[in-house]
């Protein structure tokens, strides 16, 4: 080795590049990493719809609970009842633009209520019973979706018993619950 160069062009002669085995290696490491976030998004936007369905269902619940808040005649006379139910009465308007008694209120607003859980809840389903004791009466309002459709199969859900899955038996139902109490 000479000397009289300096040593710095000496360090640059001997690095020729990089290797064809240390490229490939750096596009697998890449290659799992993209792989990876792309399956952490997918997981986090399906778990985000979700919440996006739990939202939804307290949202619908709670309008039902002020509708009926709001019709305390029709509430008090048990004119909200639902059975267990999945398909919802024909979209009725008929108090849209006319006063109607508090019957026709509490049938206008469950059919509302119930086309607004089919068109927003995947296999929506509802119910809504009635406890009176003495002067209050309390309503408890349930509603009931499918979410998180996977590969594996459950039990088909039976609506008598409140168990299982959606009726193919692969995805999960969940069940939303709440009560409002009406003092006439």
């Amino acid at each position: 080795m000479r000397l009289d160069r300096p040593i710095h062009l000496l360090a640059t002669r001997r690095q020729r590049g990089f290797s064809m085995i240390e490229v490939l290696v750096t596009l697998l490491i890449i290659s799992l990493a993209l792989l990876g976030t792309a399956g952490l998004q997918a997981y986090s936007m399906r778990l985000n719809q979700g919440g996006q369905f739990r939202t939804q269902a307290v949202f619908l619940v709670a309008d039902l609970a002020e509708r009926i808040e709001a019709n305390k005649a029709g509430a008090v006379a048990g004119s909200y009842v639902l059975a267990n139910g999945n398909v919802p009465n024909p979209l009725s308007n008929a108090c849209v633009g006319a006063d109607c008694g508090f019957v026709a209120l509490a049938t206008f607003d469950l059919s509302q209520w119930q086309n607004a859980i089919a068109a927003t809840l995947p296999q929506g389903s509802w119910t809504v019973a009635q406890t009176v004791v003495g002067n209050p009466t309390t309503y408890t309002i349930t509603v009931s979706w499918v979410d998180r459709q996977t590969d594996a199969n459950y039990a088909a859900f039976d609506n008598t018993a409140q168990t299982g899955r959606d009726a193919t038996g692969t995805g999960e139902r969940f069940f939303y619950t709440a009560t409002r109490t009406v003092f006439n």
